[in-house]
């Protein structure tokens, strides 16, 4: 009860369909972008010899494909290529107070992606890549800083994951109380959540004279 949204797509496959409250279910290729493109981070899951992990990283999306790095040492790089993984990522809107504890809530965009990762090794498409994960942390900031040296690119692994089976999953609205509640003589309603940018703060080795960047000046405003 309370908020929702119906999506009117069909899955793209059995294990993407949102079973619980499927009618907060969107699987509009748009809004998955969306959500991907604004959320700083994910949680990459998969399975390992000592049980299932999820671990949160930076990603990245171009086109129809979905981008996440990391070192050749780590487990996530060494295990996920080529092996079914799950991918989420989550955006909070809002915190939902209803009248009961029960029905408390949040406003949320979140999505989830399966699927088989494969390893980029083409230098076009890895340097592609690279740009697209730094500017979805701070746009514009690729074109501000040192590229790549060829020993960075070396030791840091590329995985390409397509956007093909993903589903969203998505509320808004207000609390949905039960009808015998409403008179209970306690607030109810939503609290709006938003991510609002501080002032920067200059790095202790700054050499003196040195500009504020305009990616970072910038960060946040529309």
């Amino acid at each position: 009860m309370g908020g929702g949204y119906t999506g009117g797509m069909a899955p793209p496959s059995e294990r993407s369909t949102v079973r619980r409250l499927p009618e907060r279910g969107v699987y509009d290729t748009e809004l998955i972008y969306q959500v991907l493109d604004e959320a700083l981070i994910c949680h990459i899951a998969f399975a390992t010899d000592q049980g299932p992990v999820a671990v949160p990283t930076i990603h990245a999306r171009i086109g129809g494909t979905l981008y996440l790095h990391g070192s050749h040492a780590s487990r996530m790089m060494r295990t996920t290529a080529d092996t079914d993984v799950c991918v989420a990522a989550t955006i909070v809107d809002g915190i939902v107070a209803a009248r009961s504890a029960f029905h408390h809530s949040l406003n949320y965009r979140s999505v989830v992606v399966f699927g088989r990762p494969r390893v980029v090794i083409d230098p076009q498409e890895r340097t592609a890549a690279f740009e697209a994960i730094t500017d979805h942390v701070l746009p514009g900031r690729w074109a501000e800083v040192r590229q790549p040296t060829e020993q960075e690119d070396a030791g840091t692994r590329l995985l390409a994951l397509e956007i093909a089976e993903a589903s969203a999953k998505v509320r808004t609205g207000p609390p949905g109380d039960d009808e015998e509640d409403m008179g209970l003589g306690i607030w109810a309603g939503v609290i709006p959540l938003t991510v609002t940018p501080g002032t920067p703060e200059p790095a202790p080795d700054l050499e003196p004279g040195v500009d504020i960047s305009p990616s970072v000046r910038n960060y946040g405003k529309k």
